[in-house]
């Protein structure tokens, strides 16, 4: 018998030629204030949010529960008030100061690999709950999140990127359902991240793929969310 995974659901605000991020990795908010507020009200359901080690540098975010009303939705949903917060670096390089190791809030976890040097690793011990090693030169995905669930009980896991994350999940089959926020907003640039960079596919055939679920206008603002079509 297979053990279980979490649901993971992943959530992303992109620009209409689906950039969620200018060229170069630089990181500005460019989503409205109704589309935060989704972004706290989707972590207002998951036991757990993940999310790479760029993002994690590059936003500054410390990925919390978004104040108190998000606090108390947590709560109305039997959750704990702030989710467990999960990092995704798989050569162990990121920043033991990001701001997210100052808040101490709820427990850190950080999935690598073998990769992670002796020195890194002692660094990331010392400003994390638990350093996970998922896999030799590339993180293990489904077996990562089997030990989620299995000893931290992360039941639905959200995915906040960014894309090369994101992508390997998609390639392992993971992503259950997708929450995507179009933005009136154009960017441009050829090397511009998008919601799946990564190694990508080749073919068509082999397309992950996905099905409109809800497509809600909010002002100039499109709320979309994609489920993900089983395999036969």
């Amino acid at each position: 018998m297979k053990k279980k995974l979490p649901f993971v659901f992943s959530n992303f605000a992109m620009t209409a030629d689906g950039k969620i991020a200018f060229a170069g990795g630089k990181f500005t908010p460019f989503g409205s204030k109704r589309d935060l507020e989704h972004l706290y009200e989707l972590r207002a359901t998951a036991d757990a949010v993940m999310c790479g080690a760029r993002t994690v540098e590059t936003t500054g975010t410390i990925l919390g529960n978004g104040g108190e009303k998000f606090r108390k939705l947590r709560l109305k949903h039997r959750l704990a008030e702030f989710p467990l917060r999960v990092i995704v670096t798989g050569s162990g390089s990121i920043n033991p100061t990001a701001n997210i190791f100052k808040k101490r809030f709820s427990k850190i976890i950080v999935l690598t690999t073998a990769r992670i040097s002796k020195a890194n690793l002692k660094e990331l011990l010392a400003v994390a709950d638990e350093v996970k090693v998922c896999g030799k030169m590339e993180i293990n995905f489904p077996a990562a999140l089997r030990w989620l669930r299995e000893k931290w009980k992360v039941k639905r896991l959200l995915c906040e990127g960014g894309g090369e994350l994101h992508s390997a999940m998609i390639r392992a089959g993971l992503v259950d359902e997708l929450h995507l926020t179009v933005c009136p907003k154009i960017f441009g640039g050829r090397n511009a991240p998008t919601i799946a960079g990564g190694a990508g596919f080749s073919r068509l055939a082999d397309a992950a793929r996905f099905k409109l679920k809800s497509a809600n206008p909010i002002d100039d603002e499109l709320f979309t969310v994609f489920s993900r079509r089983k395999t036969a």
